[in-house]
């Protein structure tokens, strides 16, 4: 057998053409004009059998460094996380792994219920009652967050932390342009949200103000200070972006006054997998329930009483009239959702908040080391699992060297802040011993002389 599913044969061609009446492929497209057509053949390799080609994907696949042969400190959004084996178990199965839009109920019970469970455990995670069941990505949330919040106030300024990741504020530039949003970036200090220049910006149009929590540089931002200043003006949304395992030691958002929080579920069951695909959580108050992108699994009985789940509150323009639609989002990550459901269940409520406490007990752990080994942290506040150092060497050389030994190193923060040339962002999760800490860090004294 030379192919996994039998190809459609010139016969079949022939027998579907006649059907329809034409005599040709080329007949079949000539509504199309000759101008816009490829005059030529696709540039590509010939075909060649199943074995062939798994052998040369196979191939190639083995010369990509992965984190089962590479111990990783590499974090800026993606991390390294233990995941229980139990998860891939669960989304193989395949009434979860084909499954996409549960439109009809009565038939997907368990499709559903895991989406109620995923919105439940980020709700307390969060301290936020109202969730979604998932969106792309925690870019796509951030900028869904924007234009709630521009919709809810009437008003066109944005306040983002520079401290937030730097392709979430590249998103919300680039979808500010069609709503020709006003977006402010309010500059960090000593690795946290300037306040100063945060109250200064505050205004009477200033629709929202976006932190993240931990920010970039994986510091803890002052989340009580900054909701008191923007309550000053009383129509603003407070926006955090947030890492949710963090949540699991930390104060939630929720408690320090939120209007939306938003994030990423990669952290759980999610492997870093090339940067993607993910899972992107929307929180938020019930206040603004009916103006939530995406969709909501509601709880419900049926007519004998039953526990049961439904679709509910969508506002897609698909479902409702377009001009009273609040979002273009048109899908979730119900696979990726489920994997974090799995993943959470599976730790436990103790188990993610001991989780957590590892991150952060064995970033401490990492941070002392290199300040021994003389490379200090750039900025001394509190953080969670992840810290800037300065180099004395370009990163991109510091980390060529760490890879040649078996490690892959920090995001260079001087492609996303250029007065930050030569400073590392060190993440350190639960799964790294102590034993690869010290050579880490020894690699790193020996590279940086």
């Amino acid at each position: 057998m030379k192919f996994r599913y039998l190809p459609i044969t010139e016969t079949d061609k022939k027998e579907m053409l006649d059907k329809i009446g034409v005599s040709s492929t080329e007949e079949l497209f000539s509504d199309i004009p000759e101008e816009v057509r490829l005059d030529r053949e696709l540039n590509l390799k010939k075909p060649v059998s199943e074995f062939e080609l798994k052998k040369e994907l196979t191939e190639m696949a083995s010369k990509n460094a992965n984190l089962t042969e590479y111990r990783s400190f590499l974090g800026a959004g993606v991390y390294d996380h233990f995941i229980p084996s139990v998860v891939d178990h669960v989304i193989s199965r395949q009434e979860f792994y084909t499954a996409y839009t549960p439109y009809q109920p009565e038939l997907t019970q368990g499709e559903l219920q895991a989406m109620f469970e995923f919105q439940t455990m980020v709700s307390v995670l969060t301290a936020m009652p109202i969730v979604n069941s998932s969106l792309y990505d925690g870019g796509t949330a951030v900028v869904e967050a924007v234009y709630l919040s521009v919709a809810q106030t009437k008003r066109k300024k944005v306040l983002i932390s520079a401290a937030m990741h730097p392709e979430y504020r590249q998103l919300v530039e680039t979808a500010s342009n069609g709503k020709k949003l006003e977006i402010v970036e309010i500059n960090y200090k000593d690795g946290l949200t300037d306040l100063k220049q945060l109250e200064q910006e505050l205004d009477e149009n200033t629709a929202a103000v976006l932190v993240q929590y931990p920010n970039f540089f994986g510091q803890i931002e002052p989340l009580e200070k900054i909701n008191k200043l923007i309550r000053q003006q009383k129509e603003a949304m407070f926006v955090v972006s947030s890492n949710p395992l963090a949540l699991g030691y930390l104060t939630p958002p929720g408690e320090f006054g939120a209007d939306i929080v938003v994030g990423d579920t990669q952290v759980f069951g999610i492997p870093a997998q090339f940067g993607g695909p993910h899972c992107g959580y929307f929180a938020t108050t019930q206040k603004l329930m009916r103006k939530v992108p995406g969709r909501f699994v509601g709880e419900t009985v049926d007519r004998d009483g039953i526990r049961g789940f439904v679709l509910a509150l969508q506002t897609r323009e698909q479902h409702i009239r377009r001009e009273k639609a609040t979002s273009n989002i048109t899908s979730n990550q119900a696979l990726n959702a489920l994997a974090s459901s799995v993943a959470m269940s599976a730790l436990g409520k103790n188990g993610v908040k001991e989780m957590a406490k590892l991150n952060m007990h064995k970033a401490r752990y990492t941070k002392q080391k290199l300040e021994e080994a003389n490379l200090p942290a750039a900025f001394n506040g509190s953080f969670f699992n992840e810290f800037v150092i300065k180099l004395s060497k370009p990163v991109s050389v510091v980390n060529d060297q760490l890879f040649e030994k078996g490690f892959i190193g920090g995001f260079d923060l001087g492609k996303a802040y250029p007065e930050l040339e030569n400073h590392m962002l060190v993440a350190t999760t639960e799964i790294r011993s102590k034993e690869e800490i010290d050579v880490f860090v020894k690699e790193m004294r020996d590279i940086n002389g």
